[in-house]
């Protein structure tokens, strides 16, 4: 009978244990993808270069001029190489309608963005990321955006 009483008993309990592994990890996945926008806007590539896995991927999904689809694809460094460039502007991304989903070691955050370059609007879009958790953390193993000049929501603040 205890034994079937301490079952129960841990039972009950490991579903809020659960679900407070699963809240602590969802605030330390959307903490990183606050740290790439905070490196963005201080232009601090130690920062940025932590947000990211050693095998990332960097993906855009856009338009070209004629309509058709144009992909790119590069490594976090190339990315890196650009914030780390010197500018009066500073690059600022806001985010916003952020859904984050973890199973295990995975995560996927998305969150529709509005970006602008110092207080100039230039584009919106979504970003896809894909998230691994490493013995020293969460870390972006693919992010994947899209970026559009019509149509976007414009969001202030």
């Amino acid at each position: 009978m205890r034994i079937s009483l301490a079952l129960a008993g841990m039972l009950l309990l490991t579903p809020g244990l659960a679900a407070a592994q699963t809240a602590a990890d969802t605030a330390a996945i959307v903490q990183v993808t606050t740290n790439i926008f905070d490196a963005m806007r201080k232009r601090d590539t130690t920062l940025l270069r932590s947000a990211f896995s050693p095998e990332a991927q960097l993906i855009t999904v856009a338009t070209a001029r004629d309509g058709s689809p144009r992909i790119v694809m590069e490594k976090p460094q190339t990315f890196i190489d650009a914030v780390s460039q010197p500018s009066d502007s500073v690059w600022d991304e806001r985010t916003y309608n952020t859904e984050v989903r973890i199973n295990g070691r995975l995560a996927t955050v998305w969150m529709e963005y509005d970006f602008y370059l110092g207080s100039q609007f230039s584009h919106c879009g979504v970003d896809a990321f894909q998230l691994a958790k490493y013995a020293e953390g969460w870390r972006v193993v693919t992010l994947a955006d899209t970026r559009q000049r019509e149509g976007c929501p414009k969001r202030e603040g």
